[in-house]
């Protein structure tokens, strides 16, 4: 799925902004269906309150109802398409939502347009035939969204319904998941309007590589609306200048003198992008079309030993963080000032790479990365697959499904260095063989060019799923949620934990996620458990450990986390999980300053950077 950029055959109008919105409080949560809210304006069927877009709709209002309701809710908004757009019958009209979590369902001006089963990827509908037939009518979107999870959703989750009257009010219902985050909900990116010519470029695969001076683009190109059609593919570097072209919905375009796309801290230009043109042209005996869509190109290489990850054939070593799309009112909405923000802040601690732990991020966040040259494993919403009813074939299908239509979406990103197909899964259970056997060949036949992993935090010698994957991704939280307040056995615990798994599998190890609670200003001396002193201790013994054994076969730590997040209510969180090295406002902690020395050091240890690299550096 192409995002949707404005070209000289392409328009797009976004829908953000206020939105009427409703939750259906009833017993069932089907009121909204069964009254059929979508065939008049929203606020004609009973009270609405202003809700932006895009933003999870929780933590907007003082109604602690809201913030944990669970069920459907209801978005609607007005809108009004340009004349042109419907005056030429030669121009499609498609109606796109980022991402809606969970399961949406989607009307216009009355009738049902679409359905989308997933919280974290866009979806779309050409609606251009149905505004037609009544122009002069507004455009009324409306969008119903439940964040239910069952077994068979990813996450997986369950509802539990409590039937003592003695104890619970009548109907009174919670819903259970095997995550640590909060389930947010609603409509979390941008929804807009585009168009396209009705014979339009639909998709474009690239694959990249190199040899010596000369770098190589095979392209692919998709054309809907047109038997045949006339194309022609145009590279162009940041200058403009064109520097190879071709025809034809496939070939290959040779680059010399090629400028590779290089991570941040491992080249003096690192994100370098090219631009891609591809120019359709195509007529039959009614019409003519012509349409245009720009790409950016990274060229580079991905490959993988049994003790090496390499970028353009360049050991890479990850120093990065784990990440959540999460922050204070908006929760999950797209917030570009906190983008950004964020994006200084991973340069700034010389972070080179992060996780989308633990669904896919936005497409702007990509875009980010493709141009700061930030890596990134790109995981899908497979995180709480702890229940073996959730390894049956529903389960299997829709996750197949997803990895579908995410490696579609990602596919081009040159920051996208691998596919992660799951967080912390019940990898023990005798299904998880065939599940992840199954999903990790779908994944590489989806794209042949990336490794796969999944994360695990399970026994290395009973992890069913980990003879499939391509790099070893272990979390482990030694002196927290083993001996907690006992940092002195990390070094023992941790080098155990790597000689075991690179002993069984002779594959390298990304220690995935490691760390400690810190109320931030807390303090202790000798350090106690959620102090700022003790994540820095915990930190320094891990790294201890990692020094050793990057030597070897450890490719990479990414700290859990980021920052601090919001998660569901319980007696180990307070106001949310605390193991970030910024609280959820972006302010430093003392671990903050531990890991800014140490990627920084180990940034200079490749030889590469020039001596006199510091931050702040060009942004």
């Amino acid at each position: 799925m192409l995002f949707p950029r404005e070209s000289s055959s392409r328009e797009r109008k976004e829908i953000t902004g206020l939105w009427d919105f409703r939750a259906d409080r009833s017993p069932n949560r089907n009121t909204g269906f069964k009254e059929a809210w979508y065939k008049t304006r929203l606020a004609e069927s009973g009270p609405v309150i202003d809700m932006p877009v895009p933003a999870s709709y929780n933590d907007i209002t003082q109604d602690p109802r809201l913030r944990d309701f669970v069920g459907w809710v209801w978005y609607e908004r007005e809108v009004v398409v340009p004349r042109r757009w419907l005056d030429d019958k030669g121009t499609r009209v498609v109606l796109r939502v980022g991402s809606a979590h969970y399961y949406s369902v989607v009307w216009v001006n009355g009738v049902k347009v679409m359905e989308h089963n997933g919280g974290h990827l866009p979806f779309e509908a050409e609606v251009g035939d149905l505004l037609r037939q009544n122009p002069a009518v507004p455009c009324r979107i409306t969008i119903a969204v439940n964040n239910t999870l069952t077994l068979e959703t990813l996450p997986p989750g369950s509802i539990q319904h409590m039937d003592d009257p003695s104890k619970y009010p009548e109907g009174y219902f919670v819903q259970n998941t095997n995550f640590d985050f909060f389930n947010y909900a609603g409509i979390h990116r941008p929804v807009l309007l585009y168009t396209t010519p009705q014979a339009h470029v639909d998709d474009i695969t690239l694959m990249t590589d190199f040899s010596d001076n000369i770098g190589l683009v095979q392209y692919s190109v998709s054309v809907l609306g047109a038997p045949a059609a006339n194309v022609t593919v145009t590279l162009k570097d940041k200058d403009g200048r064109c520097v190879a072209s071709s025809s034809g919905t496939s070939g290959v375009l040779k680059v010399t003198d090629v400028k590779l796309w290089w991570p941040y801290l491992m080249h003096e230009n690192p994100g370098y992008l090219y631009s891609m043109e591809v120019h359709m042209t195509t007529a039959n005996e009614r019409a003519a079309y012509e349409d245009s869509y720009h790409l950016p190109v990274g060229i580079r290489t991905v490959k993988v030993t049994s003790t090496q990850f390499l970028i353009n054939n360049k050991p890479f070593y990850f120093h990065g963080v784990n990440k959540h799309e999460d922050a204070d009112i908006r929760g999950k909405g797209l917030d570009w000032p906190l983008i950004v923000k964020d994006f200084n802040l991973l340069k700034w601690l010389g972070a080179n790479s992060f996780r989308t732990s633990h669904y896919p991020y936005a497409e702007e966040i990509l875009q980010m990365c493709d141009r700061h040259g930030i890596v990134v494993i790109d995981e899908c919403p497979g995180v709480g697959i702890k229940d073996i009813r959730s390894f049956g074939n529903a389960s299997l299908a829709h996750h197949l499904d997803v990895m579908d239509e995410l490696v579609r979406r990602d596919k081009n990103h040159p920051s996208v260095v691998m596919w992660s197909v799951a967080n912390e899964p019940a990898a023990e259970m005798p299904p998880a063989g065939l599940y992840f056997k199954t999903l990790i060949t779908h994944t590489k036949a989806l794209d042949a060019t990336r490794p796969v992993t999944f994360i695990t935090d399970s026994n290395y010698a009973r992890d069913r799923g980990a003879p499939y994957v391509d790099v070893i991704c272990v979390n482990s939280y030694f002196s927290w949620y083993h001996d907690p307040g006992h940092p002195e056995v990390i070094p023992i615990q941790l080098n155990t934990q790597f000689d075991n798994w690179y002993g069984k599998y002779r594959k390298p190890i990304i220690q995935s996620e490691y760390g400690a609670d810190v109320v931030p200003g807390l303090h202790s001396d000798p350090p106690m458990m959620f102090t700022e002193e003790y994540q820095q201790i915990v930190l320094q013994n891990y790294h201890h450990v990692f020094d050793q054994k990057r030597k070897e076969y450890l490719i990479g730590e990414l700290i859990w986390n980021f920052a601090d997040f919001m998660t569901s209510q319980g007696v180990t969180r307070v106001v949310g999980n605390k193991k970030g090295i910024f609280s959820r406002q972006r302010q430093p902690k003392a671990g903050a300053f531990i890991l800014k020395e140490r990627y920084w050091r180990l940034a200079n240890e490749t030889g590469i950077l020039p001596p006199w690299t510091k931050y702040p550096c060009p942004l």
